[in-house]
């Protein structure tokens, strides 16, 4: 396959686009970070540009330098994203607050924007996974910048899967979980001033556990990509929790549904009423 990975120069980003070469994919990685050393260790199949991908010109750019290299790509996982302004919001300095929003939201529909064309020309049906989680299904206190573009990029992968319904593409968005990346050191680094108590106990937590398989996010990520996952399209699917491996097997009654998407609920869908 050919694959644009976006935020491949760390964490779980570094982790996909080692996971994909080893088996014998290409792969094109955009981050702000120089990735000279790591496409040297994989001539012929890594490709890097240096791009922000909040920056719509940038992301044009990147995508020019891949429509010269290849004639298609078969998947774009969209990884990159900052944890950003941290804090309270009625203190939160507003241009940080809005920046971490671009960074996660513009982040993730620029280069769906700028890759459509060479995902249309794929020989099968091409695949977009956007990485959500960190507060997109419920509030999270102090990180509400975070959160709300989060919640953002599953609402955005839900419409565009609706508008291209007719086309061979399958959108989805995923929840890694709770990995221990950069953003756990910085919530630790921040405190439990800054952060919150609780936010803070949590990544303790996880920093000393090892935190959530890493494994079950790269296996959720290449059941995405494979054809096993046909048709299944704007769905926010948690590497840990769903039944992700077996859901080939529903996926006529899925597409029925409103399983795995976020709605507004109702009280009647927990059997109360209030007002008259």
């Amino acid at each position: 396959m050919n694959l644009v990975l976006t935020g491949s120069s760390t964490g779980i980003g570094r982790a996909l686009a080692t996971h994909f070469l080893a088996r014998g994919h290409r792969v094109w990685g955009l981050a702000r970070s120089d990735q000279a050393d790591f496409a040297a260790q994989y001539p012929g199949s890594f490709f890097t540009s240096r791009c922000d991908v909040a920056d719509w010109a940038q992301v044009q750019l990147a995508a020019q330098g891949v429509t010269a290299a290849w004639t298609h790509i078969d998947g774009l996982i969209c990884c990159a994203g900052i944890q950003g302004e941290v804090g309270p919001a009625i203190s939160a300095d507003p241009a940080r607050w809005s920046a971490t929003v671009r960074a996660n939201l513009d982040g993730t529909f620029y280069p769906f924007r700028a890759f459509h064309g060479l995902l249309s020309r794929a020989p099968r049906r091409a695949k977009v996974i956007a990485f959500s989680g960190g507060g997109a299904t419920k509030p999270r206190v102090n990180f509400s910048a975070y959160g709300v573009a989060k919640t953002g990029v599953v609402r955005l992968i839900e419409t565009l899967a609706e508008e291209l319904r007719d086309q061979p593409i399958d959108l989805n968005s995923i929840a890694p979980g709770a990995i221990n990346t950069r953003l756990t050191d910085e919530v630790l680094a921040l405190g439990p001033t800054v952060a919150g108590a609780a936010e803070y106990a949590a990544a303790q937590k996880q920093k000393a556990s090892g935190g959530a398989s890493l494994d079950k996010a790269l296996g959720l990520v290449e059941w995405l990509l494979s054809p096993a996952s046909d048709g299944i399209s704007g769905r926010l699917l948690a590497a840990p929790w769903d039944p992700w491996s077996t859901l080939d097997r529903h996926a006529a009654e899925l597409a029925k549904s409103d399983i795995y998407t976020l709605r507004r609920i109702v009280p009647e869908e927990r059997g109360q009423a209030f007002g008259t």
